[in-house]
């Protein structure tokens, strides 16, 4: 197969070995002996060498006769929550006040061990953590809308003020009393079929969307604690549904502009850049050069491609679609 728009195979085959999920989104290897196709990620066995071809995506790996993994389900969302922990999350969002000890997951038929390593993995964070950050995201929204301090703290799960007090003020920096007129950034994880993202959000609109797995990842999040004075916190936000399903029909081709409110502290110079780069067309690129002319600074063409570079909303405002004069990659944050 000529596959011009891929890595080279030793490239691909050395991922598979690998098992490198930064490979996820790029190729789908088909496995001759067995007649199925997996991630690039997968967990399975692997084949020889000999006994593979690869695709850029599932549909060409399907037309070729191959059929999906069933360890790695290349069909799904990379990262997607598997089907035995999703009653939980379910049940956590719908009662963000509860509480859960080992013996709360056993009757469930979870294995606690199990359900700490996930979190861990996919949330950086352990289950308790994670629940305390969704106790306390629901604590603060109560304030923000006029609760009194101990009808949140009591509503929110705590059995004492004080306690309450204390875990509120080492998430967020403020005292419950204090926190009316504050700001935190509700952080979640969205699926892509290129790999999970972390989504921020404040009471403006989204302000974080990255790969979990970009290097720039701590920076932006410390950046964005220090120019919204705000804390992130783990939780349910409006925007959240609305950003999945509208990432969801972005990547099947049925969306080419968003409309989920962005909230986009920076310098006038990078808001003026990200603007601007929110006008390329979908599916068209322009060089470092062009987006420079565009704000009528043809001679900042370095800081343009800084401001690129400092974009913290991946996808929605389309870095991705700025390349270099000569129309070849020159850098991506996300990696080329």
């Amino acid at each position: 197969m000529n596959q011009v728009s891929l890595p080279t195979e030793q490239v691909m085959f050395k991922a598979l070995l690998a098992r490198d999920a930064s490979f996820e989104g790029i190729f789908i290897v088909g496995v001759k002996t067995t007649g199925i196709f997996c991630r690039p990620s997968c967990r399975a066995r692997k084949p020889k060498e000999i006994n593979v071809e690869f695709f850029p995506d599932t549909k060409q790996a399907l037309s070729f006769g191959y059929r999906p993994c069933r360890v790695c389900k290349p069909m799904q969302p990379f990262g997607e929550t598997p089907e035995w922990l999703q009653g939980l999350l379910t049940e956590i969002a719908q009662s963000p006040n509860q509480k859960f000890k080992d013996q709360d997951l056993r009757e469930r038929g979870l294995e606690p061990t199990r359900v700490r390593r996930w979190f861990k993995k996919h949330h950086a964070m352990t289950f308790q953590a994670y629940t305390r950050a969704i106790r306390l995201n629901h604590a603060f929204g109560l304030i923000k809308h006029q609760e009194k301090v101990i009808d949140a703290a009591f509503e929110s799960g705590y059995e004492s003020v004080s306690g309450f007090n204390v875990a509120f003020k080492k998430a967020t920096g403020n005292a419950p009393s204090h926190s009316k007129n504050s700001e935190i950034i509700t952080i979640t994880r969205v699926l892509t079929p290129l790999g999970p993202m972390f989504a921020g959000a404040t009471s403006k609109g989204l302000c974080l969307l990255e790969f979990t797995d970009r290097r720039m990842l701590e920076t932006q999040i410390k950046r964005l604690t220090k120019l919204l004075n705000a804390k992130f916190i783990t939780g349910e936000h409006p925007l959240f549904d609305l950003l999945s399903n509208e990432l969801k029909q972005y990547f099947a081709g049925k969306l080419k502009s968003f409309s989920v409110p962005l909230d986009l502290p920076g310098t006038d110079f990078q808001k003026n850049v990200w603007q601007v780069l929110q006008t390329i067309p979908f599916g068209k690129t322009r060089s470092y050069q062009q987006q420079a002319e565009a704000i009528n600074n043809p001679k900042a063409v370095r800081a343009v491609a800084k401001a690129n570079g400092d974009n913290r909303i991946s996808i929605i405002i389309p870095c991705h679609r700025v390349i270099g004069k000569n129309g070849q990659l020159t850098g991506y944050g996300g990696g080329l």
